[in-house]
């Protein structure tokens, strides 16, 4: 185990990485078809038949039973006993012919009935053979068009990722780089979670990785037979040792997913790669799940591919690229990212300072919904937090993401903006709460110009969610030396 962990680099060097659309294809022939055999017994005779012997000549039976007339009979024409006797003897013949003959007939007859029962039974067999061959040809059928259809639709998708990849389409790009890291083969314990992130614009992918704990490290360094005591002792690693596999370990993983990710990108998307490298612990002073990163690297393709890979010290080499790295990982101490992940969401669009643009004390009312959400950005980046607006949407779900980057307290909030001449209701709340719920944040807020029902903050109570209406946010842009004003428009008529 411990040579596997070692030798993580090494092991992918020996891997091509690059995935081939045409393999992601289906390319068996489909079910094969078996079609039942037919089975049909011996043709096995009744052989406890046995016809009786034929009865003798008759010729034979008078000679042999018939006293011939003796001179005297012939003589004085005495024919009475010769012919009573021929004919007793003609009459019992006749009889046992009929006899065998009944005999020969009834056994035929049975022979017959035997034969015919076993030609039905072949027929049946017959029958129900050619009954399940059409079945099985029938399944086989319907299975070869579900499997066409699946092998098209396969086809389909492969065709369309290609293209989208080499077109460069950020999804297609995410889709291509999670196939090639879900493909790594490591050793058991890794728990093989990643996220990945493409920055079109720069051209860069943002890998965040989860990786092992110390944990995985073999706590036995050596195991022992005992013959005297027929027992096994076992030598235990020491803490130094541990902590050396354990970082190199670390830097290897980086290494290796840097080189696969680079290796495999035939489309020629990335110039550049990061690496966050974290693991999920409980901290042991709060009890709560915590992910500290423990090393994160940013290196341009052409800068890691000078790179022998097979000859490098891993940890020298991160330090030579700049990396940030934990100086105890083995402690989980925690450093922080080049990049933090969740700033390269893709829905993210570019801000526009809205705040700098305004009149002294305009009335936001006259600002669009688009600006007013630029506004509240522009305001909570006044703030000290890292705020980026997203995409329009048609879920009302969040119209900016903005990052406390302070230790501990910091986290990931969601934002929603309500330009409202009317009181925002309680639905508007839950929309919020489940979008924190989605996005794994740990505070909502909702802004408005105009106000919130009871209702609305009855369902905030208790939650990590904060409403600010027209009043409240005019306080925020006055604290940062932005005052405006709210005036409602009069309806007319």
């Amino acid at each position: 185990m411990v040579e596997a962990l070692q030798g993580l680099l090494a092991a992918t060097l020996q891997v091509d990485d690059r995935i081939e659309f045409d393999s992601l294809r289906i390319h068996d022939s489909g079910p094969t078809l078996i079609l039942p055999k037919l089975t049909l017994p011996d043709y096995k005779p009744n052989t406890s038949l046995k016809d009786p012997a034929p009865p003798g000549s008759l010729d034979e039976l008078l000679k042999a039973q018939v006293r011939p007339m003796s001179f005297f009979e012939r003589l004085f024409g005495l024919k009475g006993r010769y012919e009573k006797e021929v004919t007793k003897i003609r009459t019992d013949h006749a009889m046992a012919v009929r006899a065998h003959d009944e005999a020969v007939a009834k056994n035929s007859a049975i022979r017959a009935a035997h034969r015919a029962a076993y030609d039905n039974d072949v027929l049946e067999r017959k029958r129900a053979h050619s009954v399940e061959v059409a079945d099985v040809r029938e399944r086989h059928r319907l299975a070869m068009e579900s499997f066409a259809s699946k092998r098209a639709q396969r086809d389909e998708e492969v065709s369309n990722l290609e293209r989208a990849y080499k077109e460069g389409e950020v999804e297609s790009i995410v889709l291509y780089n999670e196939m090639v890291l879900g493909n790594s083969d490591y050793p058991p314990g890794f728990p093989s979670q990643f996220r990945l992130a493409y920055v079109a614009e720069s051209r860069q992918l943002v890998i965040d990785f989860e990786l092992p704990t110390p944990a995985i490290v073999p706590a036995a360094a050596e195991y022992r037979y005992v013959k005297a005591r027929k027992e096994v002792d076992v030598k235990t690693r020491k803490p130094a040792e541990t902590k050396a596999i354990y970082r190199e370990l670390v830097a290897q993983t980086a290494l290796r997913t840097l080189h696969e990710v680079f290796e495999a990108d035939q489309g020629g998307h990335l110039d550049l790669a990061v690496f966050n490298g974290y693991i999920n612990k409980v901290d042991e002073t709060t009890g709560n799940d915590v992910r500290p990163y423990l090393i994160s690297v940013r290196v341009s393709k052409e800068t890691f591919q000078a790179i022998n890979l097979a000859r490098v010290d891993a940890q020298a080499c991160l330090k030579n690229l700049g990396a940030q790295v934990s100086a105890q990982p083995e402690e989980a101490r925690a450093i922080r990212p080049v990049i933090e992940f969740d700033m390269v969401d893709p829905r993210f669009i570019e801000g526009t300072d809205i705040l700098g643009q305004l009149d002294a004390r305009p009335n936001l009312m006259d600002l669009s919904p688009s600006e007013f959400e630029a506004l509240v950005g522009n305001l909570f980046t006044e703030m000290g937090l890292e705020t980026k607006l997203t995409r329009s949407s048609r879920d009302g779900g969040v119209d900016a993401i903005a990052f406390d980057t302070r230790p501990v307290l910091g986290g990931k909030v969601v934002i929603q903006a309500k330009r409202y001449r009317g009181t925002v209701g309680v639905s508007a709340i839950r929309d919020l709460y489940g979008t924190l719920l989605n996005e794994g944040a740990k505070k909502g807020i909702i802004v408005t110009t105009s106000s919130y029902g009871s209702d609305a903050y009855k369902f905030a109570d208790d939650k990590p969610l904060e409403l600010i209406d027209g009043g409240g946010l005019l306080y925020l842009l006055e604290g940062i030396g932005r005052p405006a004003r709210i005036i409602m428009p009069i309806d007319e008529g």
